[in-house]
């Protein structure tokens, strides 16, 4: 099925589906027939244009053109660079610098933000960026229509045998991944094509997903989550439904007008879909399966979001840096779907080790480990830091604690660098979160380490709270977590807030937290500057 790439899978599809609608967003809907037109034609161009095995970065939000591109570059036989639409100035550099890209792909305008202007002003400081494409009606000048390519009758100037010459076979990279980088720089993560079709079958599997599916795209196609409309749907040649970003009640909209099937989520989106007024007021009886992913997820809203959908939720584990690692699927009890990350991919060797990287028993907390086939590659251009992340026999260490249970499903239990030292005593903070998420007025929580000039650091912990629930007090908190928890692990100090800030709209972003922190503890005179 992927002899060569997984233009090959769309080729299928176009013969076996022709009027089949395979890609719909805001402003296109695109048969399998059409895609795969607009794919070749965009293939032919980016070749004219780009340099095989050299990169193309694409900085867009969820859209067609963002799938489009995706399966025309490695037909083209370059490397596609995915980087988040929030990246700015300083950030897009890195990205484009660090990889040598010859091409940038970006919208002229994305509510109010100019980024046609911004490559602009950078672009002096990048001697290999050639090209900058534009999509959407209107291009500035100075950049090359995307539109324009998709509609290049350009197949009647080459061989249909050019694209199969420029082709990237299974094996070789054709994607990387620059990571969110909430610790420091971001790394950037190879991705080869026999991997992803190996997690695309897994996803397919775990959702039991057919052609007669419709996907939703709601988390960033870029990043994690969504990967089973970018890479799953293809597979089987199911419809997917992209959305540029999530709001609860045009999510609901779409369920009831597109008949959408499956979703990838975060935990932050179901909380979003519970607290909205309008959840009740559409058919989403076609919803059967949630996929979640990203961060922790409490399961009590996983059964209220069951209840209210019918939809079934389950979960999956997976690391940018190192791979995917386990998924639940829609099969499981629910005590698997909602306690647990579920069972290893096939082909994926786990292992739960102490220090020194010998094997717990079943049930005792490790870091997890893995490698097989679906760990990624390595590290782009970076050799060194790819042997200080896999060692020879090809383990990879996670930097997570975890357990298995007795059945074999992994169960995350905290990271090991997630720690916050009081007065040289380690407070775990996924164990402070994970008894803070079961109170009756908390929807989402973190705890991070602020500053203090005696102990340190102490907790603080930032709290959701759910709706109606804004007057929960420190006293509360605290008379809640004291039976449960060690004294000195009592967060002593909480800060409300509205919703939790992201990294790649999907992973809470402590470090912007900590910053928040101790700015306040700055602004009321308890920490010097």
């Amino acid at each position: 099925m992927w002899r060569r790439d997984i233009g090959t899978i769309w080729d299928r599809n176009a013969e076996q589906y022709p009027q089949k609608e395979a890609i719909v967003d805001s402003r296109t809907r695109l048969t399998w027939a059409e895609a795969k037109l607009q794919i070749d034609r965009i293939a032919l161009r980016l070749m004219e244009l780009i340099e095989r095995d050299k990169v193309l970065v694409t900085q867009l939000p969820n859209c067609a053109e963002l799938m489009l591109l995706y399966v025309a570059c490695q037909e083209a036989g370059i490397i596609n660079a995915g980087a988040l639409r929030t990246l700015r100035h300083k950030d897009m550099e890195h990205v484009l610098a660090s990889v040598d890209a010859q091409g940038v792909v970006i919208p002229w305008k994305f509510h109010d933000f100019d980024h046609f202007a911004m490559i602009q002003e950078i672009k002096p400081n990048l001697p290999h960026l050639k090209h900058i494409i534009v999509i959407g009606e209107e291009v500035p000048p100075g950049a090359i229509s995307l539109d324009e390519m998709r509609h290049e009758p350009l197949e009647k100037k080459y061989p249909p045998q050019r694209l199969r010459e420029r082709a990237l076979a299974a094996t070789e990279i054709t994607g990387i991944r620059h990571t969110s980088g909430t610790t420091g720089v971001p790394k950037i993560v190879e991705q080869v094509t026999c991997v992803r079709m190996l997690l695309a079958k897994e996803l397919v599997r775990a959702f039991k997903l057919t052609s007669d599916d419709v996907v939703a795209a709601v988390t960033p196609l870029a990043a994690g989550p969504a990967q089973i409309a970018l890479i799953g749907a293809p597979l089987v040649g199911a419809k997917s439904i992209i959305m540029d970003r999530f709001v609860a009640e045009d999510f609901f909209k779409l369920v009831e007008e597109e008949k959408v099937t499956v979703a990838a989520v975060v935990p932050a989106i179901l909380e979003m879909m519970l607290r909205d007024p309008n959840l009740g007021k559409y058919d989403l009886s076609s919803l059967r399966a949630l996929n979640c992913s990203g961060a922790p997820m409490a399961p009590k809203l996983a059964e209220e979001i069951e209840e209210k959908t019918g939809a079934i939720v389950f979960q999956r584990f997976g690391i940018q840096d190192i791979g995917s690692l386990t998924i639940a699927t829609v099969d499981d009890p629910k005590e698997v779907r909602h306690l647990t990350l579920g069972k290893p991919h096939r082909g994926s060797e786990i292992r739960i080790v102490d220090e020194d990287g010998n094997d717990v028993p079943t049930g005792e907390t490790g870091e997890i480990i893995l490698r097989g086939a679906l760990a990624v590659s390595g590290y782009f251009m970076d050799p060194e830091r790819t042997q200080q992340t896999w060692d020879k026999d090809g383990w990879a260490r996670s930097g997570d604690l975890g357990r298995f249970d007795e059945q074999g499903n992994l169960m995350i239990v905290g990271r090991i660098k997630d720690i916050i030292i009081r007065g040289g005593q380690n407070i775990d903070a996924a164990e402070v979160e994970a008894i803070l998420r079961t109170h009756p007025k908390v929807s989402e929580v973190a705890a991070v380490a602020m500053p203090d000039p005696v102990l340190g650091e102490k907790a603080c912990a930032y709290v959701v709270t759910k709706p109606g629930q804004q007057d929960l007090t420190f006293n509360e908190m605290v008379s809640f977590m004291k039976d449960k928890v060690a004294a000195f692990k009592l967060p002593e100090r909480l800060e409300i807030i509205k919703a939790l800030p992201l990294v790649a709209e999907t992973k809470i972003n402590k470090r912007a937290l900590r910053q928040d922190i101790a700015e306040k503890l700055k602004a009321e005179g308890k920490l010097q500057s």
